[in-house]
């Protein structure tokens, strides 16, 4: 129990991090870069949290689609 609520604290702190890089940042690249990590994780969240639809759909669309 302790170890999935600190996984999830880790999660959610390099979400916040992509997130804030995605946004300041000035090249194009990386910045579509930082949005496929943040549905990465977002994805591995979801699973985590026992939405395996959610991160199903999360990955496919958030890291394929918007991505490319």
């Amino acid at each position: 129990m302790v170890f999935n609520a600190i996984f999830l604290s880790i999660l959610a702190l390099i979400l916040i991090a992509a997130a804030l890089y995605a946004v300041m940042q000035k090249d194009l690249l990386y910045a579509v870069i930082a949005t496929g990590i943040i549905s990465l994780v977002l994805s591995v969240y979801f699973f985590i949290m026992q939405a395996p639809d959610v991160a199903l759909t999360e990955a496919a669309i958030g890291i394929a689609l918007t991505t490319i």
